[in-house]
């Protein structure tokens, strides 16, 4: 039996550059794991004729246990004969789901990760699933990175140490629905890994650049705007942004201190909320 932790991820930046022929939509980002996880058991089933995935925790309530990623994962895995036995597979969820947070998508890049590093499939192979899973896999392969369009993601050439405080108001966010509302692309390319590599210039260019969704989810659920800006006049706080597609809500702090206190605040004014602090891992 194995122990894994799955990172949620944080996009500092989300621009919709535009739709595609499938349906999907080429984005831009600037985006970063952070040590809030969701703990995973894995072990390989002797004499089973089938996965077992199970979900406990605070956020597991939502998840189907037969339509998850992790169960979509094995069995396209399977499909494509690149592995032959099957798993249990329980994840204890810490990562608010419907969230914009990256928690199922890293479940499932987790799982993958772990069969690569126990030379169940091989490098190629690993590539090969992360094509046909989905451009979202890719971001939990970087700590830090920059996703330039949906096919490429690039390492940051110069990682920095970040702090936050996340807020999830309760709302349950539909990808597909808040992207369907998008009207506007945004075609400049922003980033070039030269300007990332000074932290302040690298705050300053992230302050800068928006995330594309939110106003979307601010104009169907205006608590968003107030969550936002509750968190963005705390003492050190340098920017305050949703996450992907929603409705989590972020801080971006000084140090760790601030965030802290600004934790504490922040409980008080939202109590229904849920609130943690994070920083890069």
């Amino acid at each position: 039996m194995a122990l894994l932790k799955s990172y949620a991820k944080i996009n500092l930046s989300l621009s919709v550059k535009r739709k595609l022929i499938n349906g999907l939509h080429d984005i831009e980002s600037i985006f970063c794991q952070i040590d809030l996880f969701d703990k995973i058991r894995i072990k390989k089933l002797i004499y089973g004729k089938a996965d077992k995935v199970s979900f406990k925790g605070p956020f597991s309530a939502n998840i189907k246990n037969s339509n998850n990623s992790i169960k979509k994962l094995l069995i396209l895995m399977r499909k494509n004969k690149l592995i032959s036995n099957f798993y249990s597979v329980q994840v204890f969820k810490n990562i608010p789901v419907f969230a914009g947070l990256g928690g199922g998508t890293s479940n499932a890049a987790t799982i993958l990760k772990f069969l690569y590093k126990e030379k169940i499939i091989e490098k190629k192979l690993l590539k090969k699933m992360v094509n046909c899973v989905g451009s979202d896999l890719r971001l939990f392969f970087q700590k830090q990175g920059y996703l330039k369009n949906i096919n490429s993601v690039d390492k940051l050439s110069k990682e920095h140490k970040l702090y936050f405080v996340v807020a999830y108001p309760n709302i349950r966010c539909s990808t597909k629905e808040v992207y369907s509302r998008v009207n506007k692309f945004s075609s400049k390319k922003f980033f070039s890994q030269k300007e990332l590599k000074n932290k302040n210039k690298f705050i300053e260019k992230i302050s800068k650049k928006g995330n594309d969704l939110q106003l979307i989810v601010e104009k169907k659920y205006p608590v968003v705007t107030g969550l936002l800006h509750n968190i963005r006049v705390k003492r050190g706080c340098y920017l305050s942004k949703m996450t992907g597609s929603g409705s989590a809500c972020y801080g971006l702090f000084k140090n760790e201190n601030c965030s802290k206190a600004a934790l504490k605040s922040l409980r008080k004014i939202y109590p229904k909320f849920w609130f943690s602090i994070a920083k890069t891992i």
